[in-house]
């Protein structure tokens, strides 16, 4: 049984393909259209189905639409439309009422409308260069369609793939159709929630609004702010504590207030970086950490589970996460990767893949996150033949990266199935040496972000409690750890103003080819770390297809791109000269097999 899950009403749009209780394919449509996020911001275009995303997912199980069982989209627009759900049209009247007061926003309707209408659209809609994956269907199937409701798509995402047969979830986002956060336990195979706070009580809007008056983009810059707290003091936390009140039994408020006459006029977007800025952060940061820890020790009260799952998009918060880790309730915490919209593609597919199977038994644990396309040396050499640049093939592309990181050379990595989620985790990665004290400084120098953004750490997984203070599992860089002083002065790059490091840990189970590399470099340094981000530059996704990679590294200054078992070399006459040799790389339409 083929189930295909559909995230698109916000942002991240995403596809994932689930058969008989295994995940076959998961990926985001920014990938594909390279359009970052998926779609342009609010108001979002919800007509923007994920085509793209959901071909791939078809070719990676080769397969058509028509072959599909069940569609999951995670957004029910019947708990908002209620009785409107039976009119031949959605009006919103010039005055609000009792019926219609609640509408967000103007444009909630008319999107609201769209949703109603996907199951059309997929039928229909698909660019012409897809068409082929999707003929054969009507509006009305052969697959049945379901919406999920938006955080029961985030809770299935934890608790269905969590490393737990019976835990706590709690999922924490801007907003659902209604709901911002929501409280459940999975346990006996059956999953119940406890309690939901709805809008407009909300801590992922309370961080975009504050995100916004910072001068970043809201729903997409939080974790810019995350990474500027560190920098500032609590200035702002009793006004916060004022605005954010922890009401008890798993509830709490957010008082709306006009954010400038708490802290001033707002930050002008690609403004100077000023202390009140940072202190700012740093209290927004110190309000969320305060509120969720009230919120877990209530939600362990009422579960008496030993282990919690986490997602919605404050999940993606590891500075948050690693104070609930360390400070308990629980003994166990595991954050979603794909802890954002884009998961709820993940967690729809799964929660209808199990209701239609009728086995509360799991049959898969999300222990990596290479759910996305590959590329064989054969499709990348063509692609070097026809760019007509200079590369040669090597035998072992572990040793011979290694053997140019230990040089302090910078290199893009791509190898193997690209990452599901936010995160590079070694299959679309720039890497670089972390032994470098400058390393970090020049990194946000070639990715042209923000001089206080960090770089993070991966370290061999059997390693990490060497190198990190209660370094353990964490494949997921979703946690930070402090940074052992002894070992401080050797990986001085990615060791944050605060002492933490957002930790990767790998084994060789999840990447061989990562693992290996890693081992190399550290046979040849004594340093079992590397410095890991993401492979694109400011604004642009993350690299998917192996052109994607060679545009990226002709326009950047990376010094290397190992691709496969390819390395191309920049020599000391190229760099900086990379945008005229980009001109080589052809762009055409992206599909999942470009």
């Amino acid at each position: 049984m083929y189930t295909l899950g559909i995230n698109a009403a916000f942002h991240d749009c995403s596809a994932c393909l689930v058969k008989d209780g295994a995940v076959i394919a998961a990926a985001e449509e920014e990938r594909f259209t390279r359009i970052k996020h998926g779609k342009r911001p609010v108001p979002f275009t919800v007509w923007q189905l994920p085509y793209h995303a959901i071909d791939y997912c078809l070719r990676q199980a080769g397969i058509e639409l028509s072959d599909v069982n069940h569609v999951a989209y995670s957004y029910d627009p019947f708990l908002q439309l209620g009785a409107h759900g039976m009119q031949q049209s959605i009006s919103l009247p010039l005055e609000p009422s009792s019926q219609h007061g609640d509408w967000e926003a103007p444009w909630e309707p008319l999107a609201l409308s769209y949703v109603v209408n996907a199951p059309r659209q997929l039928a229909s809609g698909a660019p012409h260069h897809l068409k082929k994956r999707f003929r054969n269907v009507t509006a009305t199937g052969p697959y049945q369609w379901h919406f999920v409701e938006h955080h029961l798509g985030h809770e299935a995402s934890a608790f269905l793939a969590a490393p737990f047969d019976e835990c706590a979830v709690l999922t924490i986002d801007g907003r659902g159709e209604r709901a911002t956060t929501s409280y459940g336990v999975f346990r006996d195979g059956a999953y119940t929630r406890l309690r939901q706070i709805d809008y407009p009580q909300s801590l992922g809007l309370l961080y975009e609004e504050i995100t916004e008056h910072l001068g970043f983009l809201r729903s997409s810059d939080e974790y810019k702010v995350m990474a500027l707290a560190s920098y500032g003091k609590p200035s702002f936390l009793p006004a916060l504590r004022e605005i954010v009140k922890y009401e008890g039994d798993g509830r709490y408020s957010v008082a709306s207030v006009k954010w400038r006459d708490i802290f001033g006029p707002a930050r002008e977007r690609g403004g100077p970086t000023e202390q009140v800025h940072m202190d700012i952060a740093h209290s927004l940061q110190a309000v969320l950490e305060e509120t969720v820890a009230q919120m877990a020790n209530w939600l362990h009260d009422e579960t008496r589970s030993s282990k919690l799952a986490m997602a919605g998009g404050v999940g993606l918060n590891c500075v948050m996460n690693a104070k609930l880790r360390d400070r308990g309730p629980f003994q166990q915490v595991w954050v979603q990767p794909a802890a954002g919209d884009a998961g709820t593609a993940l967690g729809a597919a799964l929660w209808i893949d199990m209701q239609q199977r009728g086995d509360n038994k799991r049959h898969w644990q999300m222990d990596h996150v290479f759910l996305g396309p590959e590329y064989d040396d054969a499709a990348i050499e063509q692609l070097l033949r026809e760019a007509r640049l200079p590369y040669r093939r090597v035998s072992n592309i572990t040793q011979a990266t290694a053997e140019l990181l230990a040089q302090n050379k910078v290199v893009g990595w791509f190898q193997g199935r690209m990452e599901f989620g936010p995160r590079s985790l070694g299959a679309r990665s720039i890497l670089a040496s972390p032994v470098d004290p400058n390393m970090q400084h020049h990194l946000n120098q070639i990715k042209d972000r923000e001089d206080f953004r960090p770089v993070a750490p991966v370290v061999l997984e059997e390693e990490a409690a060497q190198w990190f203070v209660h370094g353990g599992v964490s494949p997921f860089m979703l946690f930070v750890y402090d940074v052992r002083p002894d070992k401080a002065a050797r990986i001085p790059a990615v060791r944050h103003v605060d002492g933490t490091a957002r930790v990767q840990t790998i084994n060789r189970n999840q990447h061989p080819l990562y693992y290996d590399l890693l081992k190399a470099f550290h046979a040849s340094t004594g340093v079992p770390v590397l410095v890991n981000t993401s492979f694109n530059t400011r604004g642009e996704p993350i690299v998917c297809t192996p052109r994607d990679a060679l545009e990226s590294f002709c326009t950047t200054p990376l010094d290397v791109l190992a691709i496969g078992s390819f390395l191309l070399e920049k020599p000391a006459l190229m760099k900086g000269s990379g945008r005229e040799q980009a001109s080589v790389v052809r762009r055409e339409p992206m599909t999942a097999d470009a």
